[in-house]
């Protein structure tokens, strides 16, 4: 037998260790290689989207090779531990340090050269599917399968070097041991975990000042904040205060000594404490896969919302208003050939400044008349507003662009040629701006003061004319691509863009809900398909660390049942021990991973009106809890079967 062949037969003999590993690793090549396929796909610049969806999956593929990266790591350096004792008796039996090496490194790139041929077989086979799903997913024209040569290389000469310069790198782990530690493998005496209450104060502090610093107004600097004391207090609470919180449990004497709870809770110490480290990285890995697809969740209803609360079903807009009528024809055309009846509404604003809250900032708002306000209320679902005086205003402020903190009864500065001071009679906060929800706030003055201000010549000021349409067949379900409205709308919109390119001035807008809403759709629904798969790594992964580990610390768990077994422990009570650990190991991050999460989204949804966050976040807590559970239930049926072969 060559060396090969024996490096072959270790890898052989251990493949039920290595096959999450295995299996981890395909899936990530095979994810890398799909995404390289969509990438590099000779048609994707020729299709509306298809660029800036390529430049999403490539920034995917990224996060998925650095991931790929420090997983592989992690993982070969948890099997080269479990290996202590077997290097250690093949240097008793003459192994030079560079032979051991050299089978470390011929069995890592034989794991990792499987690794990949599978992975890219998979995505092979799967490539015509993905495309399709990804198209239609995010709403592109399908794209043809293709012979991918250069998604092929890419992921190939990647990966091949990801597993070399790994396997280089984990050679040092053996060279710092001697033999005689080697020899001992994993069954040396643990000591009492240690923790420190400094240490454990100082975790609390740094989750304390995380979540205070995210519940701030939202800047770079805290967010940076925000992350790092997170993260950090994260650590400490696995290393620290997990480990301070089983020993205050264990001081309840009468509860520790009920059942096999001493048995369990005593080791829990020793086993959050070991995995401290492996519990920290798979709760930040599932707290950034919890919270993007919270946020998507959370933005994809609230893009529902808008469109359900958004009263007008087409707005077009003329600026700089001359006297003569503008052509509406195209429009009227349209709307007639559809066959929807519909009511339109000409509002005359003025685009103005007022001072803001801090007297540094400017800030735009729009002027409406009272009489035109109250006009439009019966179709925007809002109740009028009351006399008014030159002095008097309401405001109507939009959630989704205004962030000020004005009040009733103050005063506020209107910017004309001699600064107004207007006292604010009412506020108004709806859920949705009844004109446009892209609008910008509304000023509601009196009929003198606005044609006060329109007829006067003024630098802040800028009148225009928005037409509002109100069709209440389209008053329904949100539309698709294919629908009237969506249809429609798309057609008026590239009207708009013609004529005023014909005009070479883009003096007017044509805006659609059912268009922004399908544009908003659209984009989360890219980001929603990167980030299922992204998540599925992360998931997959997480479920191999905790593998790892359990089969790591598999043997020291034989021998201490099996002792335990000959002063009689049952297998039952064995079992329901054993679970209640694994169950702790598997379950505590997403616990840990929803709660950040919640702590952490809420206010930056907050930022842009979205304030339904919980739904969607517990919805996501509760996929990833699903899939944890099938991953629990494999790992524990794997390694109570084990334990019950030596139990007495």
């Amino acid at each position: 037998m060559n060396f090969p062949q024996f490096a072959f037969n270790n890898v052989r003999r251990n493949s039920r260790a290595y096959f999450a590993f295995f299996l981890s690793s395909a899936f990530m090549v095979m994810i890398f290689f799909s995404y390289s396929v969509f990438i590099y796909h000779p048609s994707i610049t020729n299709i509306e989207l298809g660029a800036n969806s390529a430049s999403g999956m490539q920034i995917a593929s990224y996060i998925v090779f650095i991931f790929a990266f420090f997983f592989v790591l992690y993982s070969i350096s948890a099997f080269l531990k479990m290996r202590n004792l077997e290097f250690g008796i093949l240097m008793i039996l003459g192994a030079r340090p560079g032979q051991i090496n050299k089978l470390i490194l011929i069995e890592n790139m034989l794991i990792g050269l499987l690794s990949i041929v599978t992975g890219v077989s998979f995505g092979m086979l799967l490539s015509k599917l993905f495309l399709l799903l990804s198209t239609t997913i995010m709403g592109m024209e399908p794209l043809p399968f293709y012979w991918p040569m250069k998604a092929l290389m890419i992921t190939s000469i990647s990966f091949i070097s990801l597993f070399l310069v790994i396997s280089i790198f984990t050679l040092l782990f053996i060279r710092k041991h001697q033999v005689l530690e080697l020899l001992k493998g994993n069954v040396k005496p643990k000591k009492e975990p240690r923790v420190s209450l400094l240490f454990s104060l100082f975790g609390l502090l740094l989750l304390t000042v995380g979540a205070l610093a995210i519940r701030k107004q939202l800047s770079p600097s805290s967010l940076l904040v925000a992350a790092v004391t997170g993260i950090a207090g994260t650590y400490f609470f696995y290393s620290q205060l997990s480990v301070l919180g089983i020993r205050l449990l264990k001081l309840r004497r009468k509860r520790l000594w009920r059942g096999t709870n001493l048995l369990w809770i005593s080791e829990m110490s020793y086993k959050i404490k070991d995995n401290a480290r492996m519990l920290f990285l798979v709760t930040v890995v599932t707290s950034l896969a919890c919270m993007a697809s919270g946020i998507l969740l959370s933005i994809n209803q609230a893009n529902s919302d808008l469109y359900k609360k958004s009263p007008f079903a087409v707005s077009y807009t003329i600026y700089d208003p001359k006297d003569e009528a503008p052509d509406l024809e195209p429009i009227h055309t349209k709307l007639k050939n559809a066959k929807v009846e519909y009511t339109e509404n000409k509002v005359d604003l003025i685009s103005a400044s007022i001072q803001g809250i801090d007297k540094e900032k400017i800030l735009g708002i729009d002027l409406i008349s009272r009489s035109q306000f109250n006009q439009l209320g019966l179709q925007m679902d809002v109740s009028e507003v009351g006399p008014l005086s030159e002095k008097e205003a309401v405001l109507l402020l939009n959630p989704h662009m205004d962030s000020q903190n004005y009040a009733a009864n103050r005063a506020i500065h209107l910017k004309v040629q001699k600064d107004e001071e207007l006292m604010l009679k009412e506020l108004r906060t709806p859920k949705v701006h009844p004109v446009d929800p892209m609008a910008t706030s509304l000023l509601i003055v009196d009929d003198n003061l606005y044609h006060k201000i329109s007829n006067s010549t003024e630098k802040y000021t800028r009148p225009y004319v928005k037409y509002l349409y109100k069709i209440p067949a389209w008053d329904g379900p949100t539309p698709n691509d294919s629908s009237a409205e969506a249809v429609v709308t798309r057609d008026l919109i590239q009207w708009n863009k013609a004529a005023n390119k014909a005009n070479h001035q883009y003096s007017s807008i044509l805006g659609s809900r059912a268009d922004s809403y399908l544009s908003t759709k659209q984009g989360a629904a890219m980001l929603s398909f990167i980030g299922i798969f992204i998540a599925l790594i992360f998931s997959l992964s997480s479920a191999s660390f905790l593998f790892f580990k359990l089969h790591t610390e598999l043997n020291t768990d034989k021998q201490m049942y099996n002792a335990l077994s000959k002063i009689g422990l049952s297998t039952k009570e064995m079992s329901a021990s054993a679970t209640k650990q694994i169950s702790v190991l598997f379950y505590i991050p997403i616990i840990i991973a929803t709660i950040q999460t919640l702590v952490v989204i809420r206010p930056i949804l907050k930022q842009i009106n979205i304030t339904n966050v919980t739904v969607p976040v517990l919805t996501t807590s509760a996929v990833f809890l699903v899939v944890q559970t099938i991953y629990f239930l494999i790992a524990r049926s794997r390694y109570i079967h084990s334990l019950k072969k030596i139990m007495v």
